[in-house]
């Protein structure tokens, strides 16, 4: 063995906790026309791999959350793209809505994704520049709701770097820079639900996470006047917002997702390759197939009426590592539908108990006051928009179903509270929400699954790069 000819293959292995690393293993051969043949048939399997990105278009947010977007983004995630040999366009956002405005303007099309490294702002305001892209691209208005919106092939992916990171722990299972950069790398592809909010047929925003009127929504509007405190001022703001136990009035009505399998109150999980995602997406597609398109039929809508001291519409279950099941632990990514939680007005006490349940293993909707709903749509009016003649037509007519007499409605209170719309303040208190199934895509499989931690530890269960 006098000449020696060797080459280098890097790999993705699974760490624990939803980790991925990167590591590297060599190879040493003597006859080089071997090695060399090796060396061809991997680079043709790794070209072969049409998932995989190319060139990638990277949005980073310096000021946001940790203020480390760009040494994350240098450090960490740009040794691994050149590694993988993928080009990427960086550019550094300078204010609000920079990436939104941006996108409007780039020849997105040239890319294989696009990549925000920031918190869960930096990605919603990506979402919605690339969304709106594609929708004005595609001659759609989104201000009527009920048009069918385009879908977006180019895929979103998300290198945490925020103070809050939900949407990357709900897709990923951990917010980790690397691991998140590697399921970029392999060209992994996880669908989305978007649900699009309007007020009176004009579009206001996308929500893909957390829509909060009520508890949530007050959290924010106090935290945003306490910006100099960091993000301790979520803390200082929920007990504060606690402590006020304020509840507001209001109607909700909503259609069922009739048709879908699984109820917010099982327990499965969505986790990667979810069958209940699965199915939805090919029924959707046999009704395309088919020319079978859903009709609204107006006697579908349930109507609820009372005071409220939180209503929450997630796509997700919300998960962050303080509360590890989230809002809706059988929430799913990508079945075409939202859960609605209501939380009626109750004692600061119970309520307490129900804030409890979100940071441990107990059914959180086991309670009186406390209503979930697997929906596809749904309407909410404040109590004082309907003294005053609401904008939006036919909410609370007994034509859409029975109103609630165990909570009849009283004006002893009529503030409004702000709606939390992904941790953005939306101030309209009547909405319209449609959940669009499978709107984005991102570069992430879901949260994968190990059932025996030992065993996974001792396997050799490895994904070429």
């Amino acid at each position: 063995m006098s000449k020696l000819h060797a080459f280098t293959v890097h790999y993705i292995k699974r760490a624990r906790n939803h980790r991925w690393r990167c590591s590297e293993i060599t190879f040493w051969c003597i006859d080089e026309q071997l090695c060399n043949q090796w060396i061809q048939a991997l680079k043709e399997l790794l070209d072969s791999q049409k998932s995989r990105p190319k060139q990638l278009l990277v949005y980073i947010n310096p000021y946001g959350g940790k203020r480390q977007g760009k040494r994350i983004y240098e450090q960490k995630v740009a040794p691994l793209f050149n590694l993988a040999s993928i080009s990427a366009d960086v550019v550094i956002t300078e204010h609000a809505n920079h990436a939104k405005d941006n996108l409007f303007e780039v020849n997105i099309y040239k890319y294989d994704g696009i990549v925000c490294v920031g918190g869960d702002g930096m990605f919603s305001e990506v979402m919605h520049g690339l969304i709106g892209r594609i929708q004005k691209d595609s001659g759609i208005d989104q201000n009527n709701p009920k048009t069918p919106l385009a879908q977006c092939s180019i895929r979103i992916g998300i290198i945490p770097a925020g103070s809050t990171d939900c949407i990357c722990y709900a897709t990923v299972g951990i917010i980790d820079p690397e691991t998140s950069a590697l399921h970029i790398i392999v060209g992994d592809c996880q669908p989305l639900d978007v649900s699009s909010i309007h007020h009176n047929n004009t579009f206001l925003k996308y929500s893909v996470s957390l829509l909060g009127y009520g508890f949530y929504g007050d959290i924010l509007k106090d935290s945003e006047k306490k910006r100099w405190m960091g993000p301790m001022r979520y803390d200082f703001s929920g007990f504060k917002t606690f402590l006020s136990h304020q509840y507001y009035e209001g109607t909700v009505s909503f259609q069922p997702a009739k048709g879908t399998v699984g109820s917010p109150r099982d327990k499965e999980s969505c986790r990667t390759g979810c069958h209940i995602c699965r199915q939805t997406k090919q029924l959707e597609e046999q009704q395309k197939n088919y020319g079978f398109e859903h009709k609204e039929v107006e006697d579908e809508w349930k109507v609820i009426k009372g005071k409220f001291l939180a209503i929450n519409a997630v796509n997700m279950s919300c998960a962050c590592p303080r509360s590890p099941k989230g809002l809706s632990p059988a929430a799913h990514l990508a079945d075409g539908s939202a859960d609605l939680i209501l939380v009626r007005k109750c004692s600061r006490f119970n309520f307490l108990r129900y804030l409890v349940r979100h940071t441990n293993q107990d059914d959180q909707f086991d309670f009186p006051f406390v209503d979930v709903y697997r929906v596809k749509r749904f309407q909410f009016t404040s109590k004082h928009l309907e003294d005053n003649e609401s904008d939006i037509k036919d909410v609370g007519k007994k034509r859409f179903g029975q109103f609630c007499s165990d909570h009849p409605a009283c004006c002893c209170n009529l503030a409004n509270s702000t709606w939390n719309c992904d941790g953005e303040t939306l101030d309209s208190s009547a909405v319209e929400v449609r959940v669009r199934c499978q709107l984005v895509k991102l570069f992430a499989r879901g949260i994968e699954i190990y059932k025996d931690e030992a065993a996974y530890n001792s396997s050799s269960n490895e994904l070429l790069s």
